[in-house]
């Protein structure tokens, strides 16, 4: 299966030819697969933010293409149209976007927007509220009215009823706490495995991207130096430091039990495998202590034998 979503070669320098002029990505080579579900992280000033602002023609690059389903998205004036219908792009903090007088129209206004008929926009618009878990009486509210994690699945919401077949999302959990952050990713997930549409993840939380991408793109300094699933890129622990990056708390502390002699995997980056892990170590050691990792007998168990 060819890629939904493809850059060759994909060079973008701001401010060329002045003082000022920047390359923020250096002959990138970047593909998404339809259903795919991965994300892409990197230190602020990397070049993540100007990447995925090609992807649905927001900008042009200076050299390289810019690929949708195996033809160039600048081909001609209708193909950029035809592609940003496709590709849905939510921003960082996406709910300073809304506008209208109610959650309704707002979520309405991209569906409108591709000529659909009434009876398709309805329909997409409880789609995406069902989507995003809005329940129906908020549709005839101002989001203005609503908390900071409801605007922000409003704005989601708006995005999702284009039905595009890549959404891709710049850190959709920035600045909500745990159960909202929860509660956007799963939101996410539905869509994805409702509609198999590929999903592109932007994010600075190592221990998000651990739990919910199935592959890791790492951009550093406008180029791509890894790319693959979580395990075979967290391996690359120094390296992604280096890079202001660093890996998952739990990818730590197991690092930090294998230097102490603890018969432990490297590939943990979850709570779900250190758990696992554990288990698995517990079950084929010796007889513990209290901790369950080392090899003493526990204070209850010398008590026991006299």
């Amino acid at each position: 299966m060819g890629a939904i979503i493809e850059t060759k070669q994909l060079t973008h320098t701001y401010s060329q030819g002045t003082p000022f002029e920047h390359t923020a990505l250096d002959s990138v080579d970047f593909s998404a697969q339809p259903g795919e579900y991965l994300a892409v992280i990197g230190r602020t000033g990397s070049g993540k933010s100007t990447l995925i602002q090609h992807l649905n023609g927001l900008l042009k690059p200076t050299s390289g293409q810019m690929l949708f389903d195996g033809v160039d998205i600048w081909e001609s004036k209708e193909r950029t149209r035809q592609v940003r219908c496709q590709v849905g792009l939510v921003f960082q903090y996406p709910e300073y976007q809304l506008f209208e007088e109610t959650v309704y129209q707002d979520i309405a206004f991209g569906p409108k927007n591709m000529g659909l008929d009434e009876a398709e926009v309805d329909r997409r618009v409880k789609q995406a509220a069902r989507f995003v878990g809005l329940e129906p009486g908020v549709l005839e509210k101002s989001p203005f009215d609503l908390s900071g994690g409801q605007k922000r699945r409003v704005a989601i919401a708006g995005v999702i009823a284009m039905e595009p077949s890549v959404l891709v999302l710049d850190e959709p959990t920035a600045g909500l706490d745990p159960s909202g952050s929860a509660r956007i990713l799963d939101n996410i997930r539905t869509y994805h495995q409702e509609k198999n549409a590929c999903i592109i993840l932007v994010s600075h939380s190592m221990e998000e991207v651990a739990r919910e991408a199935e592959r890791l793109v790492v951009i550093h300094q406008g180029t791509i130096p890894f790319s693959g699933p979580p395990e075979a890129v967290f391996s690359h622990g120094k390296e992604l430091e280096a890079m202001g990056l660093g890996v998952p708390a739990m990818t730590r502390v197991f690092a930090r039990l294998r230097d102490l002699g603890v018969d432990l995997p490297a590939s943990v980056y979850t709570i779900p495998q250190a758990r696992e892990a554990v288990l698995a170590a517990l079950h084929r050691g010796p007889r513990k202590t209290a901790l369950g990792l080392g090899g003493e007998k526990a204070p209850s168990d010398e008590k026991g034998a006299k």
